[in-house]
C-alpha cells in the first residue's frame, strides 16, 4: 500500500485512523497531535535519519492507543496498563496498513515502553519521552519544581531541552 506514498502521506493515514479510533474523544486526539508535533520537530532538529524519524512519528501518533482498552478492562488509564494493552492494538492497525514487521515491532516497543524511563535505548525513544512530557506538563498543570526535576532526569536532546526551557522555565 505504501510503496508509492511519501512519509507525509503515511503519517496522514495513521492520523486519520487514530482520529477514527478516538471518535468522540477530542481530548485524546488533541493530545496525540501535540505529542506528534513536538516529536516531529525535535526529531528533525536532532537530525534523526529517515527511518528513525518515521518510527518516531508513527509512535508519537499512536503512543496512547492502549488507553481505550485499559479504561475498558481495568477502569484505568494508568501508564502500566497502556504499555500492556497498546502494542497489540497498534500492531493490528499497522498490519492493516501494510507496514513491515520490523517497523511495526519498533513502533510497538515504543508504545509498550513510553512510560518506562529507565531503559531508553534509542533516539526515537528519547524524543518520544520528551515530546510526551512537553505536552503532559501543560495538560497536567505540573508546577515548577517538578518541571525542573523532569528536565534534569529525562531531557537529553538539545532541541527538547530548548523547547522545555522556552515553554516552562
Amino acid at each position: 500500500m505504501f510503496q508509492m506514498e511519501s512519509m507525509k502521506e503515511k503519517i496522514s493515514i495513521i492520523i486519520n485512523e487514530m482520529i477514527k479510533y478516538y471518535a468522540g474523544d477530542p481530548r485524546r486526539v488533541n493530545h496525540f497531535l501535540k505529542v506528534f508535533s513536538f516529536a516531529k520537530s525535535i526529531g528533525e532538529l536532532e537530525n534523526l535519519d529517515k527511518a528513525a524519524q518515521e518510527v518516531l512519528e508513527v509512535a508519537a501518533v499512536m503512543h496512547d492507543i492502549g488507553i481505550k482498552v485499559s479504561e475498558e478492562k481495568y477502569n484505568s488509564s494508568a501508564g502500566n496498563y497502556q504499555e500492556i494493552e497498546g502494542p497489540p492494538v497498534a500492531k493490528e492497525m499497522l498490519l492493516g496498513l501494510d507496514y513491515d514487521l520490523k517497523f511495526i515491532d519498533r513502533v510497538c516497543y515504543l508504545i509498550g515502553h513510553h512510560h518506562t524511563y529507565s531503559k531508553i535505548d534509542g533516539i526515537d525513544y528519547q524524543v518520544l519521552i520528551e515530546a510526551d512530557f512537553l505536552v503532559n506538563i501543560y495538560e497536567d498543570e505540573i508546577k515548577m519544581p517538578q518541571i525542573q526535576s523532569i528536565k534534569e532526569k529525562y531531557f537529553k536532546t538539545k532541541a527538547g531541552t530548548v523547547f522545555l526551557d522556552n515553554l516552562y522555565l
